[in-house]
């Protein structure tokens, strides 16, 4: 009688040899996908004209060999104008940077505060264009902005920082405390 055990011996064989790969020079990880440098506990900062116009800090910074992409996780920053004064400050659980493009994604609970205009924004998702200096969510996100006694939260939203100007594509909710008598007014559009 012929042995059960020796009639899987074949294919046992066939399974080990059909997946080895003769050609062993063939290097299957892109380099422009594994990260070139990773910092843990980073600070970076950023100069220009001798005067430190960002600063960031991050759990963990990964840079990649092209040179212009950067991704961070846990991140705080600030940004300074050309005297040295802060601007904007913020947080969030991750950051994607294209340097070339000036494009930044954040996520995770994102909190941005602009102290010049006493404006704070939170969001899930938020992408930033340096060169057009757009900041704009997805159509579905939500974001908050407070301002004062103003809080208003919608999606769709898009920001122009060469107008200081905003909007909401989508529902929006709001609330204004006056500062008269403590009433609340909630107003929903």
């Amino acid at each position: 009688m012929k042995n059960p055990h020796l009639s899987f011996i074949p294919l046992i064989f066939l399974f080990f040899f059909a997946g080895c790969s003769l050609k062993y020079s063939t290097n299957y990880q892109d380099e422009e996908n594994v990260p070139e440098f990773i910092f843990t506990d980073a600070n970076y900062s950023r100069y220009e004209n001798n005067k430190k116009t960002l600063n960031l800090s991050a759990a963990r910074l990964e840079q990649y060999s092209d040179g212009k992409s950067m991704y961070a996780k846990d991140v705080e920053f600030q940004v300074m104008n050309k005297e040295g004064e802060l601007l904007t400050k913020g947080s969030c659980g991750l950051l994607s940077s294209n340097t070339d493009t000036e494009e930044y994604t954040l996520y995770d609970n994102i909190e941005i505060e602009n102290t010049k205009d006493d404006i704070k924004v939170s969001a899930g998702t938020l992408r930033w264009n340096g060169k057009s200096e757009q900041l704009t969510s997805s159509r579905n996100d939500n974001v908050t902005i407070k301002k004062g006694n103003t809080t208003i939260q919608g999606s769709g939203f898009s920001a122009s920082g060469v107008s200081k100007k905003f909007i909401f594509n989508g529902v929006v909710t709001g609330q204004y405390i006056s500062d008269d008598n403590g009433e609340q007014v909630e107003e929903n559009q």
